[in-house]
């Protein structure tokens, strides 16, 4: 009788803890956050012109902050090479940062979206739209803050090096070949995506903002290129370089082929891969 009695409740036990849901604190599965890709996608898919354009401006804005803030950190740096890109990557870490917690529409983040298409969920119209959108709306947002910037005259900080430092960036920039550009853009956006991926299993403010730094200043120490950051980077450049040594066809370049590469590192290494682990049906 005392052994069944035991046996009860223990037995009451283990139902209880077997009912109790998950600590809330927890981080989403791999395969629990491809499905809030997938529907986050869907959602992305959907949203007005106006709202997307409008969101897509900000995060144009936000990614011209967090490369202004690279250049101002950087700029005169006594550090190594590589100490110097660490402490100005930790820093660009604020564009992704505003993205994702203050809410805008980024186009390499959106490359993600593939995912909802890949399963059918939208229709190839709506992905290419989401795009393009976003694309239009994120260069428009970085042209605007070049010129806030220009007007404010911050290139004239700590007597010109500020405006040196944007020049140098936008002159090795220029110098990269196509193929080296687009390559150093797939390497980039895998990386930006599987921040966002990564912020997707946070559930805190504090979980998300650690889910993007780590990501994020590892591209920007190992100087891969991020097609929206280069429409601040390279407009910017442009108008503080008083000897107009920049080529305008070497700026163009350089934007073809880093978005071709955002989009291939985007779509084929992160949403392409993570939806065949996780989402196609077997």
């Amino acid at each position: 009788m005392y052994r069944f009695r035991t046996t009860c409740v223990e037995e009451s036990k283990r139902e209880i803890v077997a009912n109790q849901p998950l600590n809330s604190d927890d981080a989403f599965t791999p395969a629990e956050i491809a499905e809030r890709i997938e529907k986050m996608g869907v959602t992305k898919a959907r949203l007005s012109t106006l709202r997307l354009l409008l969101l897509a401006l900000l995060a144009g804005a936000f990614i011209s902050m967090g490369s202004l803030f690279f250049i101002v950190v950087t700029s005169e740096s006594t550090l190594s090479f590589g100490m110097t890109r660490l402490i100005g990557g930790i820093a660009f870490s604020l564009g992704l940062i505003l993205v994702v917690i203050a809410g805008a529409e980024l186009f390499t983040g959106n490359n993600l979206v593939a995912m909802a298409w890949a399963d059918r969920k939208i229709t190839m119209r709506d992905l290419l739209r989401n795009w393009l959108l976003s694309y239009v709306g994120n260069v428009i947002g970085c042209l605007i803050t070049v010129g806030l910037v220009w007007y404010a005259g911050i290139d004239k900080l700590n007597d010109g090096a500020i405006g040196k430092t944007a020049v140098g960036i936008a002159e090795a920039k220029v110098s990269l070949t196509f193929l080296q550009a687009f390559a150093r853009g797939i390497l980039c956006n895998a990386l930006v995506c599987i921040a966002v991926w990564l912020v997707m299993g946070g559930h805190s403010v504090t979980d998300k903002i650690l889910a993007v730094i780590f990501p994020i200043t590892a591209f920007v120490t190992m100087g891969f290129e991020h097609s929206i950051a280069n429409w601040f980077f390279l407009p910017y450049g442009f108008l503080t370089n008083p000897e107009h040594s920049l080529s305008i066809s070497g700026s163009m370049q350089n934007l073809a082929a880093s978005t071709a590469g955002n989009l291939v590192g985007g779509t084929v290494l992160v949403a392409g891969v993570y939806w065949l682990a996780y989402v196609r049906k077997a």
